[in-house]
């Protein structure tokens, strides 16, 4: 699964739009946009959202840039804690938590800096959770074909602590276990075990 990639306007011109909307929405919400403190914020916010989803104008091939190897190595390999932000596609809120990523190899391994780029390259985008949990596992049993992968995110939702239920310590937590994660219960209870995390039985 090839995510889209957005082209990248290098005029300008995405950037002066999305400011004349930001300018534009400050007046509706009732501000002064030529007050000291909102003259800059238009730019401001164009060139904060260009980068927050700079994911959309960036290919996971040249992310992962040849960083896979041959390798005779079959135990599980785990990246825990990876800290990641993104933005709730319902409310353009930040949500942010840690990503625990763990693979099994089949012949392939990936180099561990390209683990938390991977997760990156995804949360850089506007997103939901799950979705998000899907596209980082999706993405190494593409890459590698190993005999299985595990990512656990858990986050804290701004959409949640700031508007709504405003429950502010309430964490989500969403799983993809594919291939030998999803079918063994041992493999999975030793991924859990090693982030820290107890299986239900």
């Amino acid at each position: 699964m090839d995510p889209v990639v957005i082209p990248h306007s290098e005029s300008g011109e995405e950037t002066q739009r999305i400011e004349a909307i930001v300018h534009e929405l400050l007046g509706i919400l009732g501000e002064d946009q030529e007050r000291e403190g909102l003259r800059k914020t238009p730019f401001r916010v164009a060139q904060s959202l260009k980068y927050l989803t700079r994911g959309y104008r960036q290919d996971i091939h040249k992310v992962l840039n040849k960083a896979v190897f041959n390798e005779p190595y079959d135990e599980m390999v785990v990246v825990r804690d990876i800290e990641f932000y993104s933005l709730c596609e319902h409310h353009l809120l930040p949500f942010f938590g840690k990503a625990h990523v763990a693979y099994i190899p089949n012949g392939k391994i990936i180099g561990l800096s390209k683990i938390p780029r991977v997760i990156e390259f995804f949360s850089s985008r506007l997103q939901v959770q799950e979705r998000l949990t899907s596209q980082i596992a999706d993405c190494l049993m593409e890459a590698l074909n190993p005999r299985g992968v595990g990512v656990i995110i858990e986050a804290l939702h701004l959409c949640m602590a700031m508007r709504g239920v405003k429950k502010c310590q309430s964490h989500a937590v969403t799983s993809s276990m594919q291939g030998c994660f999803r079918s063994s219960s041992r493999v999975r209870q030793e991924f859990l075990s090693l982030i820290g995390r107890k299986q239900d039985s």
